[in-house]
């Protein structure tokens, strides 16, 4: 019975579907089925971040719905439909009282926005952006308001103000962190990208943290941690992300950080494998597309018959700033590394190297990061076949 089931694939994001065209190009006949709490429409989530840049609204950055989708993957896609557990030794997938028997099983479910205390999530006038549904949601409550107050200054914090003052609005960013995008930059890219978004008109309230949002007739209020009180229309937290691993631990997965996996991204339990944001691959959770793709093709080799380590080389993070681009690779740091950095504006080449010199990482920003695919072949690999970074 499990030969002729199908590999069942639970999520729709750029995982999944990438996985399943993968696949395809490997085996046109086997069964595949992809399970979706959404409406099952392919997108590049990566766009989320640029879409007022573009002028594209949630539906302009679908690219194809679940039937077309379907019908391009000869695959089923069951949408709006919510996994409530996992029984591994049955190779049954739970949906309420329904059982579905896979022969594999792909979790790419992705992972949940990162809450911060009630006093701050719990208002309506907060939004978190993870999906094309949250997008639309926030597009809607934004309206005629121009005033946005984002919570977070990390990568995607970053991205977000400067694609919402490339539309307009005014933009003003809180975060507890000393820098922008700290753990991923070194304090002189930080201060290149933070110079570049002010000098676009976002403001920036560092080493800071809201402790409480409040609904005040049209407006919003946001009270920090310093007593200062901010004034805005709508409120954006953009903390960060949490790998999904919940229902995995629950059906007695190995987790930590993410859901464990080997490098033919395994899970602890036969037949059942972790790919894109949820997973930890060896100690590994990288959530960028670069690293995904390589897992995709790795894993479709391993379901359709070949199986295949992962393999990551140096895989530069590209961070959507438009008005200070910015390409990172960013190292383990050691106790005799160090960063060596050149400034002109906020064009930034920062190289983080060991005591013996080799380049373990870098840093470019506005007219440097040409140089990133130079630096990158120069950088040790994250996951060869048989040896970790």
């Amino acid at each position: 019975m499990t030969d002729q089931a199908p590999v069942v694939i639970i999520g729709s994001g750029l995982a999944g579907y990438t996985l399943a065209r993968e696949i395809r190009k490997r085996d046109a006949s086997q069964p595949l089925m992809m399970i979706t709490a959404d409406d099952g429409a392919s997108y590049s989530k990566p766009m989320l971040s640029t879409g007022f840049t573009k002028g594209k609204t949630a539906d302009e950055l679908v690219q194809a719905d679940a039937g077309a989708m379907a019908e391009q993957l000869n695959m089923e896609i069951r949408t709006h439909t919510r996994v409530t557990g996992i029984d591994p030794g049955a190779h049954n997938v739970l949906i309420g009282d329904e059982r579905l028997h896979y022969r594999q099983l792909v979790l790419a479910w992705g992972a949940d926005v990162i809450r911060l205390p009630d006093a701050v999530s719990g208002s309506l006038a907060v939004s978190s952006i993870n999906d094309l549904e949250d997008y639309r949601r926030f597009r809607q409550r934004l309206g005629g308001h121009r005033r946005v107050i984002l919570l977070g200054a990390g990568l995607i914090g970053c991205e977000y103000a400067n694609d919402l003052r490339n539309g307009g609005y005014d933009v003003t960013v809180v975060a507890p962190s000393e820098q922008v995008m700290p753990g991923l930059l070194p304090e002189v890219a930080a201060s290149a990208v933070q110079a570049a978004l002010e000098a676009e008109g976002v403001t920036f309230h560092l080493g800071v943290a809201a402790e409480a949002v409040r609904e005040e007739g049209e407006a919003v209020q946001v009270h920090l941690n310093d007593g200062a009180m901010l004034q805005g229309d709508v409120v954006v937290s953009a903390v960060g992300l949490r790998p999904r691993t919940r229902l995995a631990a629950d059906a007695s997965l190995a987790v930590n950080q993410g859901i464990l996996t080997d490098r033919l991204m395994a899970t602890s339990v036969p037949d059942v494998y972790a790919l894109g944001d949820c997973a930890e691959v060896e100690g590994h959770v990288l959530m960028y597309v670069m690293p995904l793709m390589a897992s995709a093709r790795a894993l479709a080799a391993t379901l359709t018959g070949e199986p295949t380590p992962v393999q990551w080389g140096a895989m530069p993070v590209v961070v959507k700033t438009p008005c200070c681009p910015v390409a990172v690779v960013p190292p383990e740091l050691t106790e005799d590394g160090v960063w060596e950095a050149e400034r002109e504006g906020n064009n930034v080449r920062a190289v983080y190297r060991s005591g013996t010199g080799a380049l373990l990482g870098f840093a470019l920003t506005g007219d440097r990061v040409i140089e990133k695919q130079a630096l990158a072949r120069e950088v040790p690999p994250v996951l060869t076949p048989s040896v970790a970074r």
